[in-house]
């Protein structure tokens, strides 16, 4: 009995609901376990990384400053987002769990997603930081202070949280009378949303528009930030100054690199050219799992303040395990 008949549908009111969904995944794809124990080791060090970050920007008050404020939501966001998405997918494929209860899945669709876009908007808020250290240096400390970084995240949760919430919330004003299999990895919102058997021009359209909030708009506001940094790095006469200024920007073009540069590809060459389901598939995860994972050791590696307060961290605590070592002994030889 195929995944179409064995889900069971629920008629609620004028909407008829599926009971369960059925995750397609990979198509035929040789050793395609290979590639989930990949990501489960990927999801380890991310869980490691990140954690590693958010602890040391927490208990080093020398980072307690706008942009690691910045730095600290992105690790954040990168934790949830992984959580949200490798833990299920490899439960699923790994241990063959493809059915998933229709509430689970619209569950499933809203955290990925969401995670997903405020990853993609926090991105933007990095690119604001260097924007103004570099063409207002003697603004900075006026103009991005701690309060205008807390308002401008907040009110990214806040307004990707109503985008993603009213795409999620359209599915549920579907009904779903045919095939029940989702050709995706998790119950992403276009593969679910195309099995629908009313009408999905609103939902297709609210697609079309969330995709330009969440993948186009901050890529295109990214590049129009960076067009001004570099139209004012080339007044500046000194070329080892020039050098200086472009350093402190590398990790966040590093990280703006891997997100947004595999799924805009994917996209853009499926519109011109027939893409694998399989391929699809590997570039998305690879965006929801790779920009995660190196996001900390970006970070960590090329950011000296984040290595010397790191170092720091280390010394105190080897230095307090001695004396706290010292204070046993002295207190066995007193005894």
């Amino acid at each position: 009995m195929g995944p179409e008949v064995r889900a069971a549908i629920i008629l609620n009111a004028s909407f008829v609901r599926p009971a369960k969904f059925y995750l397609n995944g990979f198509t035929n794809m040789p050793h395609e376990k290979y590639y989930y124990v990949f990501l489960c080791f990927v999801y380890i060090m991310t869980v490691l990384g990140n954690g590693l970050l958010l602890t040391v920007i927490y208990l080093v008050e020398a980072l307690h400053t706008p942009k690691y404020m910045l730095v600290f939501n992105l690790a954040f966001v990168d934790l949830c987002g992984s959580t949200a998405l490798i833990p299920k997918l490899l439960d699923t494929f790994l241990f063959n769990k493809r059915y998933i209860v229709y509430e689970a899945c619209l569950s499933y669709m809203f955290f990925v997603l969401f995670f997903i876009s405020v990853q993609s908007w926090t991105l933007v808020a990095m690119a604001y930081d260097r924007l103004i250290a570099i063409c207002f240096p003697l603004r900075y400390h006026s103009i991005v202070t701690k309060p205008a970084i807390a308002v401008m995240l907040l009110l990214s949760w806040v307004f990707m949280l109503s985008v993603v919430a009213y795409m999620v919330k359209l599915i549920d004003r579907l009904s779903f009378c045919g095939s029940l299999v989702v050709h995706s990895y998790f119950c992403d919102h276009s593969p679910v949303f195309r099995l629908a058997c009313n009408d999905i021009s609103f939902s297709h359209f609210y697609e079309l528009v969330a995709a330009m909030i969440i993948i186009w708009l901050p890529p295109l506001l990214i590049a129009v930030t960076y067009f001004c940094i570099f139209t004012a790095l080339s007044r500046i006469a000194s070329g080892e100054e020039r050098l200086k200024a472009l350093k402190t920007c590398s990790s966040h073009l590093i990280l703006v690199a891997l997100f947004f540069f595999p799924i805009i590809g994917t996209n853009i060459a499926s519109q011109f050219s027939f893409v694998h389901p399989n391929a699809r598939i590997v570039g998305y995860t690879l965006t929801n799992t790779i920009p995660a994972l190196l996001n900390p050791i970006v970070y960590s590696l090329k950011t000296e303040e984040v290595l010397n307060s790191l170092k720091k961290l280390c010394k105190r605590n080897s230095i307090n395990n001695t004396s706290s070592s010292r204070k046993v002994k002295s207190v066995m030889l007193l005894s």
